[in-house]
């Protein structure tokens, strides 16, 4: 059984002005099924690596993505033991599958 719990509306605004980002969107969305390097998402949204950087830098600040090192690479996933994630999964499960990206890029690297 799930336990519901209420966010703050402060916090509860400030997740949604990070997600009201189409890109930092995405991103969660992604993230929620597939970690992923900085060099996979600036293919997938063909921008630089500093924006991209930003992106999950904002979304490292309030925890909901995570890092860890692998060798030189740097792996982001979702937090799922954040206390904001029950909430940002509803949102997820609302929106598109975004298989296809994973797929473009799975394509663009064979």
């Amino acid at each position: 059984m799930m336990i519901q719990t209420s966010v703050e509306m402060g916090k509860a605004a400030l997740i949604l002005k990070l997600l009201g980002d189409k890109t930092r969107l995405t991103m969660i969305k992604i993230l929620d099924k597939h970690d992923c390097c900085v060099c996979e998402f600036v293919e997938m949204f063909n921008v630089s690596q500093p924006s991209i950087s930003q992106h999950l830098r904002k979304l490292r600040d309030v925890g909901l993505v995570g890092e860890e090192r692998k060798g030189q690479w740097i792996i982001y996933s979702i937090n799922k033991g954040n206390e904001y994630y029950p909430f940002v999964k509803k949102i997820l499960d609302q929106l598109p599958r975004q298989d296809e990206k994973l797929r473009e890029l799975e394509e663009k690297s064979t």
